[in-house]
């Protein structure tokens, strides 16, 4: 037998089996199978590659391209993909720099891939696409080429555009909106400046105003003590003249200059009285009393008043106790009555008096010309008065403004009714006492005195103003009493040595010296039993209290002598029992 190498004939057939005509039979079923399955694997990949939905394309070194598919002869704009395989260079129809495409080349030399490579290709029509590629460099033998996987992203990039635009429009009104909104805050700091100054000058507009007001006040409480002075000196000269057996026409004068002097008072009463509400330098001293007690005083204050005008004049009231301050509610009450007086031409007035629950209300009624509606808000008001309204005794218009007052201090809620031509109604309502007292028997009704009881009197008065005692050495001397004058705390003690029967002192003397020295004096030498009566145009509180505390009778400048004579006669009865 042969050894194998020694047979020269051996094929290639031989070296893999199938030398002998056997051996190619037995083999072949199963080659023909797998070239089947090749050629299958062939078709699948190829077809992979003409539907891939990324532009496949393959080129050598230089740029020339080989192999395209469907996707990638789209996206470059060709008719089919063997259009590009006919002579279209990568390099230099695709790509829109050489340049470019050597960077690329030195890259894949170097790093064998690129992965999302993003740059612009040139369609067929010469339009710009933006792309982003995955490039392979594929060796194979001598001549390696590269694969490359291209996916259009022109549409993403528009929408990144887009976006950025977008995003920078909106930076940009961003920006503006923040530039405005620094100007509009810039604007509304100068704005918070300019009211916070604003608000500063009216606080010390307010605070100057608020002194000059208070300088007004004190001027005006120093002032009216001035002007009272004079004035109580001439009422009391005009009141000695009228108790004279004048002439006719000289009589007729003295009730006229009585007339001017009466209304001067009341006016500057009312400012002193708006001047220290206005202050707060009234306090009120709450307590319980009778309504007769109020209803009394009244009815006898302005009967003479209803007679001198022909008008009628009633009182309703029952025995209910209430809680207030007796000295203000009487001013309100006397400043309604006053009005309803002074604006009653006919008719009459009606003081009524009615339970409501556990308040009391006091009415006062007039058959007057009425009020109208939109002025019946003003009234209330200081200097206001209503131009239909037609009266010999026309005030200031005060004395409503000090009933407001008065009323919002003691918390009395006033109201008005009122009707053009049929007359007002004027009520205050005020709290009922919690229980019912027995009336003092100091408070009850003084006995008609006998007013010859000032004949021969010795009267002390004490005064600063020369003025004022001359006047009162006219009147007290038309009365009949032995008048004793003193300038001063010292003449006052040395007059004393006469054994006055009534001292008549002024309170604010010279010096700083006050009447209610004297009477001190008095209680400690000997005197206590003189009865005094202060003369002041002080009307504060503290000096009320401090003449409440001696036990010192008041009247308040200018002195009307009536009320004088009626004091003078009452003390002097009591210290003659």
């Amino acid at each position: 037998m042969k050894k194998p190498s020694e047979n020269s004939e051996l094929t290639v057939e031989h070296l893999i089996g199938l030398g002998g005509q056997s051996a190619r039979k037995s083999y072949y079923p199963e080659l023909l199978s797998k070239i089947e399955e090749l050629e299958s694997e062939r078709n699948r990949y190829k077809w992979l590659f003409d539907n891939a939905l990324h532009g496949i394309f393959q080129a050598d070194l230089t740029g020339r391209v080989g192999k395209a598919n469907r996707a990638m002869a789209r996206i470059c704009g060709f008719p089919d993909h063997e259009s590009m395989v006919q002579g279209v260079n990568f390099a230099t129809d695709l790509l829109f720099s050489e340049q470019e495409f050597r960077l690329m080349m030195a890259r894949l030399v170097n790093d064998g891939q690129l992965f999302l490579y993003e740059t612009r290709m040139r369609k067929a029509c010469g339009e710009a696409i933006e792309v982003s590629m995955n490039i392979l460099l594929r060796r194979k033998g001598d001549e390696p080429d590269i694969v490359a996987f291209v996916a259009d992203i022109t549409e993403r990039k528009k929408v990144q555009q887009r976006m950025l635009s977008l995003n920078e429009e909106l930076e940009q009104r961003v920006e503006e909106r923040t530039r405005e909104l620094v100007q509009l805050n810039d604007r509304l700091w100068r704005e918070v400046r300019t009211r916070q100054q604003a608000e500063q000058e009216m606080l010390q507009a307010k605070e100057a105003a608020e002194a000059a007001n208070l300088s007004k006040d004190k001027y005006l409480a120093a002032a009216s003590h001035d002007l009272l002075q004079p004035m109580n000196a001439a009422r009391l000269l005009v009141a000695a003249l009228q108790e004279r057996n004048l002439p006719a026409a000289e009589a007729d004068l003295v009730d006229r200059v009585h007339v001017a002097l009466d209304g001067a008072e009341h006016l500057l009463t009312d400012l002193l009285e708006i001047s220290k509400l206005d202050q707060n330098a009234v306090q009120p001293e709450l307590q319980s009393f009778p309504v007769s007690r109020l209803a009394e005083t009244l009815r006898a204050e302005f009967e003479p008043v209803a007679e001198a005008a022909e008008l009628s004049f009633a009182v309703h009231c029952g025995s209910d106790w209430v809680a207030s301050d007796l000295r203000l509610l009487t001013r309100i009450l006397r400043n309604f009555l006053s009005n309803a007086f002074r604006y009653t031409d006919q008719g009459g007035v009606l003081l009524g008096f009615r339970r409501r629950g556990d308040r009391m209300s006091i009415q006062v009624w007039d058959t007057g010309g009425g009020i109208p509606d939109d002025k019946q808000e003003a009234i209330f008001q200081e200097f206001c008065r209503l131009s239909q309204h037609h009266s010999k005794k026309v005030g200031v218009g005060l004395g409503l403004a000090i009933v407001e007052r008065i009323a919002r201090m003691l918390d009395h809620p006033i109201s008005l009714r009122s009707v053009v031509g049929a007359g007002s109604c004027f009520e205050v309502s005020i709290p009922l006492a919690a229980a019912t007292y027995q009336v003092p028997s100091s408070q009850a009704a003084q006995p008609v005195v006998n007013t010859d009881l000032l004949e021969g009197r010795k009267v002390l008065v004490l005064d600063n103003d020369p003025a004022i005692l001359i006047s009162m050495q006219a009147l007290l001397g038309g009365w009949g009493c032995d008048v004793l004058l003193a300038h001063n705390l010292s003449e006052a003690k040395e007059a004393c040595a006469e054994n006055p029967d009534l001292v008549l002192a002024d309170y604010h003397l010279e010096d700083h010296d006050t009447g209610l020295e004297l009477r001190a004096w008095l209680n400690d030498s000997g005197f206590e039993s003189v009865p005094m009566v202060m003369l002041t145009a002080d009307r504060s509180d503290e000096t009320r209290k401090a003449f409440r505390a001696q036990g010192v009778q008041v009247l308040n400048k200018p002195v009307k002598p009536g009320k004088l004579r009626a004091l003078m006669t009452h003390l002097t009865a009591e210290k003659s029992v």
